[in-house]
């Protein structure tokens, strides 16, 4: 896995007259069922969020309102993604480094998780991830 995994969705855009509407349906607009759901907001101007990777679980992230950098980084290459479209989800497998920064005022950020809470499916630092992914590359 690396950063060539992780992709833009365009979700349906379904244009009225009296507002737009998106829908995602579990298994047909993103690549996995998902079991959780959570959103930020409220982060305060200059706050850095996630900071981790995830050894299986894989996420959509969606700005639902405002806008937010997501770089990304699989250990060999970084990669910035600017969100500011709630008809767009930025799909992240397992395996990738993510941080979210550069919130704009009243962002709302959602994620759609392929699987329920667990802490031990997570990295939250960073040369222990840096090694895992090295030395499960020399395999």
């Amino acid at each position: 896995m690396g950063v060539e995994k992780v992709r833009l969705i365009d979700l349906p855009k379904i244009h009225d007259p009296r507002g737009n509407l998106s829908v995602i349906e579990t298994g047909r607009h993103i690549p996995f069922d998902f079991k959780r759901i959570f959103y930020l907001y409220d982060v305060p101007g200059g706050t850095t969020r996630a900071g981790h990777a995830n050894v299986k679980l894989e996420q959509v992230i969606i700005a639902m309102s405002g806008s937010f950098d997501v770089i990304i980084d699989d250990g060999f290459q970084k990669v910035t993604v600017h969100l500011n479209r709630s008809y767009q989800g930025l799909y992240i497998p397992g395996m990738i480094w993510r941080e979210l920064e550069n919130f704009s005022s009243a962002s709302v950020c959602l994620v759609l998780a392929s699987d329920y809470y667990d802490e031990g499916d997570y990295y939250r630092n960073y040369e222990e991830f840096i090694q895992a992914v090295h030395s499960s590359s020399l395999q």
